[in-house]
Parts: structure tokens; C-alpha cells; sequence
């Protein structure tokens, strides 16, 4: 069974609406990619927000997602979705960020301040014993963005200006100290978690979370593939890291 669309002769109807006759010329591609995801029509702020995440998340420079694609669209020219998918795949922990992980981290604590917890003593709980196993805490540390994530930063801001922020978003702050702490220096708290604090703050379920960042970043990737066939690089960037890596033959081990 499926709850998102069916198409019949004379029309199409998505999640219990007429695509044509109510949904086309009255909804804007982030309203309806809400409806969608949820089977519901957006608040002004749900609206607001994931517009603003979508735009946060869709671009950050010659990333390894971007040069797959490149790379894939050069040696293929006529395959614009291989590309685009060769983008997407790469889309990971590492490179695209971890909301969907910081969604779960904010879910568990958001169970202890639930049970009576501080969000501050919820976040210390839950660092520590990241930290005690050896493990990462997500939403935290980035490459490039030192000592804070300028879109982490802005997000959080117009969660409190607007007057969205609720517990998640007080949970992610309170990660920040406990981090630090845990860790015994700070780190930067990177986009990933305010995506995923205003997201549930504005009642998206954990599982939407990742949806947003795939696809942001295959606008993107589609931006850099328009480029890519107006001034190709793709094997510019090929030559470039033949000529990065040293070969070294079996017998000069």
C-alpha cells in the first residue's frame, strides 16, 4: 500500500489532493516536497525552515561529491543522472554530514529530559559516554569551519529569532559545553546538528531528517554538472590527482 500518489486518466492525485486542480500554482517545490515527506501542508515556519536548510546545505565548493559527478559526467557525457547519482552516493557521514545521527543522539536525549533530565545534564550524560566508548559525537568537528560553522551559527540564530526553538535546539547548545568537557577542548558544532534540532523542534520525524541534505546538495551537484558542460575540468581534476599521488612499485616496498 501507498499513501503518496496514483496517477488515473484525467489526473493525478498526490497524498489525497489533485495535482493539477489544487496543488500546481498553489505550492512552492519546498511546500510540496513537505507534503510529500509527511503527507501534510507546511506551516509558515516548517515553510521557512526547510527552505533555509535546503539553501545552508546544498553547497560547500569542490567537495568530493562535486568531483565524483564531475568526474563521472567527463567520462560519460550523455548520462547526467549517472552523474548525479555518482554524486549522491557519496554522500555520507564524512561528506555530506550526519543530521540523520544527530537526530538520533538528540532523540535519546531528548528521552532523558523527558524522564526529568536538564538539557545540560542530558547533553553531559550522553557526551561522556560517547567519549568513555571511543566514539565520535556527531554534529561536531569540521575540516574547514574553525572555530565555528558560520551556517550552524545563523540557523540556531533565526530558530530563537522566530521563535522556534524549543527543547532540541536547547539540547544542541547544551552538546556544545558538553563536548568540550568531555573532550577537553572545544569543537566546532557543525551545521549538521541545528539542521536536525529545528527540524525536530518543528515536528519532522527522525527519519525525514536526512532527506533534507540529499536534496539540498543534488541541487548542487546539478549546479556543478550545468558548469561541467560549459567549461569541463573533470579531467583536469583526473590529471591533477595522478599527479598528487606518488606511485610506488611493488618491489620498492
Amino acid at each position: 500500500m501507498s499513501r503518496i500518489s496514483q496517477a488515473h486518466p484525467d489526473r493525478v492525485e498526490v497524498r489525497g489532493r489533485d495535482l493539477t486542480g489544487d496543488l500546481m500554482g498553489r505550492l512552492s517545490f519546498t511546500e510540496y516536497f513537505y507534503l510529500l515527506l509527511t503527507g501534510e501542508e507546511a506551516t509558515d515556519d516548517q515553510r521557512y525552515f526547510l527552505d533555509l536548510l535546503l539553501v545552508a546545505i546544498a553547497e560547500h565548493g569542490m567537495m568530493p561529491t562535486n568531483v565524483a559527478a564531475r568526474m563521472t559526467l567527463a567520462a560519460d557525457p550523455g548520462s547526467l543522472q549517472g552523474a548525479v547519482a555518482a554524486g549522491i552516493l557519496g554522500c555520507g557521514p564524512v561528506i555530506l554530514g550526519t543530521a540523520d545521527a544527530c537526530a538520533a543522539l538528540l532523540d535519546r536525549a531528548r528521552a532523558e529530559v523527558d524522564a526529568g533530565a536538564t538539557p545540560e545534564d542530558a547533553a553531559a550524560k550522553l557526551a561522556r559516554e560517547l567519549r568513555e566508548a571511543g566514539e565520535k559525537l556527531p554534529g561536531f568537528g569540521h575540516p574547514v569551519h574553525r572555530p565555528v560553522d558560520p551556517r550552524a551559527e545563523r540557523i540556531l540564530e533565526l530558530a530563537e529569532e522566530r521563535g522556534v526553538a524549543a527543547t532540541n535546539v536547547a539540547l544542541a547548545r547544551a552538546f556544545r559545553d558538553a563536548v568540550a568537557a568531555a573532550w577537553g577542548r572545544p569543537l566546532t558544532l557543525n551545521v549538521s546538528m541545528p539542521i536536525a534540532a529545528v527540524m525536530l523542534d518543528l515536528g519532522f520525524p527522525v527519519s525525514a531528517v536526512k532527506a533534507v541534505p540529499i536534496l539540498g546538495r543534488t541541487g548542487g551537484l546539478l549546479a556543478h554538472l550545468a558548469e561541467e558542460r560549459e567549461h569541463p575540468i573533470g579531467f583536469l581534476m583526473a590529471g591533477a590527482a595522478e599527479d598528487a599521488i606518488e606511485y610506488r612499485p611493488a618491489s620498492d616496498r
